[in-house]
């Protein structure tokens, strides 16, 4: 068996067509989790005790399913219930639905983790519960929060690749339409885990940046 990388010479823009389609449902995924987990955390917190009863069943469902059954249900089952939507849209909503419980885990976590006395301090000063999640709760519990979110991010692009099996012309499904036209597993599905590495290199690293600019915010604007 050889190595030829010049036998997808004629399928590049192809995968890159998929890698594009990728990065936008995984944008799209990871901006509907955020807005999920926010919800769910405010819901928990704030909604009385059924709701939090209900957000916390739904987390516990969720979490002790595969992402690849809950997407078959979204996929195969909602369809007989009269529910039928785009494949692009029936994965972006599963992996928002899977991943927004575990953000709003995270963001529970640290927003518990802000000292008390610091809340305190702003409503003893007359400060209104948006104000205070915004100068006091965000700026001390996003540096504590990022490096899981940064995890969450970098599964949820790896889990992306589990739309090809609903048929999502997404970067996995160019590359298994490529290995049927070329024969050549082994150089398509290097550059997919290529690929694939270099994209959650940059999430990682990108996001370890703002790390470490939020931990420097964070310590300057800490009271001495």
């Amino acid at each position: 068996m050889t190595f030829d990388l010049s036998v997808l010479s004629g399928y590049w823009p192809q995968l890159a067509a998929g890698f594009g389609s990728t990065v936008w449902l995984c944008a799209a995924g990871a901006a509907m989790s955020g807005v999920l987990g926010v919800l769910l955390t405010v819901g928990q917190r704030r909604g009385g005790p059924w709701l939090a009863a209900v957000i916390r069943g739904y987390t516990a469902l969720t979490l002790g399913l595969p992402l690849l059954v809950l997407l078959y249900v979204m996929f195969f089952v909602l369809p007989d219930f009269g529910v039928l939507l785009p494949a692009p849209l029936v994965g972006t909503v599963t992996l928002a639905i899977y991943y927004g419980p575990y953000v709003a885990e995270v963001i529970g976590a640290a927003v518990a983790a802000v000292p008390a006395g610091t809340v305190e301090a702003g409503v003893a000063i007359g400060m209104s519960p948006v104000a205070i999640a915004r100068r006091i709760v965000a700026p001390q519990a996003l540096p504590l929060l990022l490096p899981t979110l940064t995890g969450l991010l970098i599964g949820l692009v790896k889990d992306s690749a589990l739309l090809s099996v609903i048929s999502v012309h997404e970067f996995m499904f160019a590359a298994k339409a490529v290995v049927s036209d070329t024969y050549a597993p082994l150089e398509v599905y290097f550059v997919v885990a290529l690929v694939y590495w270099a994209a959650t290199s940059v999430v990682h690293f990108s996001t370890r940046h703002w790390e470490r600019r939020l931990g420097r915010v964070h310590r300057v604007s800490l009271p001495r």
